[in-house]
């Protein structure tokens, strides 16, 4: 092995962490954990379905094969093959497409499905893993994933696009467990996750967005290989003088890594989402709904609509004339006027036509949006004028949030109608009953090849 390489002055924070995962068995997961880790599986597979033949995707691909990706891994909902790391980049990139995947709210803003399962995925085709291992594995993957975010509080306001850096020690966090690393190797693994986190909100509403999610796959699965054969890193990747929490966050926090350890399980408080959009616009789009339910309802009847938002959806969403449908993505001018007109916030309202659609821009012009900081992120008030009459609507937790989780059974209908269209009717719903039974595979590759 290589050499030790700690300053030796400190708690030493990433060493205990990449201990504890290093002894986590199936059996320590309680119920609602292993619960939580099938919803998770099931929904990211349909969201990276529902964008697998996205032109994006086509563009990512037709490069990695002429750059000579050699076919050992299964590209979801396409009959193609790459090399393991680029299949990681490819699924991870779908993952987050659309963005329609699993968004954690808890203090950190975290997609860590689209990172994490895409590389898990792509490390269960070199050797036979079981369904146990791949939930082990993946709530290992957010446990990593919200605990370094948590050491670097700054980190979101800072600019960086957090699916890409943290979804980085996520995914190497993952498939070093999957690969039954001991503490030494998974804490190499943290470390050189760590020297390639990376990902820029700079780049929100361009195809780069989601290629942060498949870069943090690849690069996160490279990581764990790369520890497995003795290739090391600093032990103090987080808590060190120039570690992740000191010089991506102008706050250190590198205590987060191992507070509540073993008796708070980070995936307990992830949340999915109903809508395909930036998860801060949900409040507004459940408020827009509820007020479109009125069957008197005449677009050229509404005078003015004024929604009331956390400060952050703002910031983040402020998109007011959006010319694409990801662009669209992040404007709540839009996404309120789509929930209005169509009652939902699917793929299908995030289209480059429906950016430019005429009915949808006359109501996105009549939309005014106000920061109000007494709100939560997960809250907004609705107001609508017409015929001098106001109408309104709130909402105190968003559907798909912690607060108010939507229902196996809406999960299921959500994968569905995303995995319907590339599987057929009867493959979806063989992918549903083995995800149901998940810790009862004896080999993962059977999901994968259902999903190809």
């Amino acid at each position: 092995m290589g050499m030790h390489i700690r300053a030796g002055d400190g708690p030493a924070y990433t060493q205990e962490f990449a201990s504890f995962i290093g002894q986590l068995k199936f059996e320590d997961l309680p119920p609602a954990t292993v619960h939580a880790a099938r919803r998770g599986v099931l929904d990211w597979l349909g969201c990276a379905l529902a964008a697998s033949r996205h032109p994006t995707i086509d563009k990512v691909i037709a490069v990695l094969e002429a750059n000579g990706s050699s076919p050992r891994a299964t590209v979801l909902g396409r009959a193609v093959r790459l090399s393991h790391s680029d299949t990681a980049l490819v699924n991870g990139q779908m993952g987050h497409l659309l963005d329609y995947d699993d968004t954690h709210m808890g203090g950190v803003v975290l997609h860590a499905s689209s990172p994490v399962l895409a590389a898990l995925l792509s490390a269960a085709e070199r050797t036979p893993v079981s369904g146990k291992d791949l939930i082990v594995a993946y709530v290992s993957g957010f446990e990593a994933g919200l605990r370094v975010g948590r050491s670097a509080p700054g980190h979101h306001p800072g600019g960086w696009h957090l699916t890409g850096t943290l979804g980085t020690f996520a995914a190497a966090t993952a498939v070093a467990k999957l690969n039954h690393l001991d503490a030494q190797r998974i804490t190499y693994a943290l470390g050189i996750a760590g020297t390639q986190a990376s990902g820029m909100q700079q780049n929100r509403g361009t195809m780069c967005k989601s290629f942060h999610a498949g870069r943090a796959a690849s690069n996160g699965l490279l990581a764990a290989q790369l520890a497995e054969a003795g290739f090391d890193s600093s032990e103090e990747i987080v808590e060190g003088k120039r570690g992740f929490s000191r010089i991506y966050s102008d706050v250190a926090t590198p205590e987060q890594m191992t507070a509540l350890l073993g008796t708070e399980w980070q995936i307990d408080g992830n949340g999915h989402k109903p809508y395909a959009c930036g998860v801060v616009l949900h409040p507004a789009i459940d408020a827009m709904i509820a007020l479109g339910k009125d069957p008197q309802l005449r677009l050229e009847d509404i005078e003015s609509i004024t929604l009331r938002v956390h400060p952050l959806v703002v910031s983040i969403t402020g998109t007011v004339a959006p010319t694409t449908g990801l662009h669209s993505k992040f404007s709540i001018y839009h996404s309120a006027a789509v929930a209005l007109i169509d009652g939902e916030a699917g793929v299908a309202q995030y289209t480059d036509e429906r950016a430019m659609d005429a009915r949808v821009v006359s109501v996105r012009d009549k939309i005014s949006v106000v920061a109000d900081d007494s709100l939560r992120r997960d809250e907004a008030m609705a107001e609508m004028v017409r015929h001098g009459q106001v109408y309104t609507a709130h909402i105190a937790h968003a559907t798909g949030t912690v607060k108010n989780p939507m229902s196996d059974a809406a999960l299921q209908v959500k994968f569905l109608a995303n995995a319907v269209p590339i599987l057929g009717e009867e493959r979806a719903k063989q992918v549903i009953d083995l995800v149901l039974g998940l810790e009862r595979l004896t080999d993962v590759r059977e999901l994968i090849k259902l999903c190809a």
